[in-house]
């Protein structure tokens, strides 16, 4: 483990965070995660059952906060690498770390909190698009900044949520545009192969192995396959997306509406080739990684 870089999370308990986490124990990296005193004392059930199994894993906490520059600034100076998986609502706030790691000057890496589209290649409509200027703010202040990092823009939505065993099922768009869909797992175990790896310094690394690239006419092909009968197919345009997201009052509804138009209607994961000059695909680099496909992560629900 000397070999390894001492890697810190900060919004490692949150929800892609506990995988990297995971990822990075089973990778022999010695293990940091940026927690607040109020998270250890396990007033939270779920936060509670994370923690233990951080415990379990041999994982070292240090107590800081993200608005705290004293605390964040000593935790960054006892590591090599930091990776922020913190909320979209915090996105903004990463300023604190970028200019934690220019005084620490000790980092080797920063990989910030993305995971999601290119937020550069994109095109959102809102209320998704403040969330991904934000994230393009902070690529810009990275970019700045001079500090080596890594962007890593992936999605973990699981084919097997929207798959039914009913006669019916909704699909945005004509259902023709090409998604890409990754386990958790996999994008942390891509994560962590990409922070001491030279190939992959001031590049975005997309997450886009080759089986899992799918549209949702296919997805559905895929799954009738598998249970042998016919779905009815709703098709809902892109008028009527947009129509929803101006009329529903619920914020969280109209962000993953704004998203998944993003996903369904654009293509914004797939219409763009990656070029050498910005960005690197994780399963040509790391073809030794063993990713789940899609057809394989359907197969737990037929």
């Amino acid at each position: 483990m000397a070999d390894k870089s001492k890697i810190l999370l900060i919004g490692g308990t949150g929800y892609i965070g506990k995988f990297i986490v995971e990822a990075s124990i089973k990778e022999g990296h010695p293990t940091f995660v940026l927690v607040r005193e109020s998270t250890l004392s396990l007033s939270s059930p779920a936060k509670s059952i994370v923690i233990n199994n951080f415990n379990n894993l041999g994982v070292n906490f240090l107590i800081g906060d993200l608005l705290d520059h004293g605390s964040l600034l000593k935790a960054i100076k006892q590591v090599d690498v930091v990776i922020s998986s913190i909320a979209h609502d915090q996105v903004d706030n990463q300023v604190n770390i970028i200019a934690a790691i220019k005084e620490s000057g000790n980092i080797k890496r920063f990989i910030p909190s993305e995971f999601t589209n290119d937020v550069d290649r994109a095109h959102i409509v809102e209320p998704a698009t403040g969330l991904a200027a934000s994230k393009a703010k902070i690529r810009r202040a990275i970019e700045a900044s001079s500090i080596r990092s890594t962007a890593v823009t992936t999605t973990s939505n699981q084919p097997g949520a929207t798959a039914s065993h009913g006669d019916r099922l909704v699909i945005l768009g004509d259902g023709n545009v090409k998604v890409v869909f990754n386990k958790e797992e996999d994008i942390a175990t891509y994560t962590i192969k990409a922070v001491d790896d030279p190939r992959t310094v001031n590049k975005i690394l997309y997450i886009k192995p080759p089986a899992n690239i799918i549209s949702s006419n296919e997805l559905v092909s895929l799954w009738e396959k598998k249970i042998g009968k016919t779905i009815e197919r709703v098709y809902v345009p892109e008028e009527q997306i947009l129509k929803n997201i101006q009329e529903t009052s619920d914020f969280l509804r109209k962000l993953t509406l704004a998203i998944c138009h993003s996903w369904f209607v654009n293509g914004d994961q797939t219409n763009f080739e990656i070029e050498p000059s910005f960005g690197v695909e994780a399963s040509e680099l790391y073809p030794d990684v063993k990713y789940t496909t899609v057809d394989e992560y359907l197969n737990q629900f037929v």
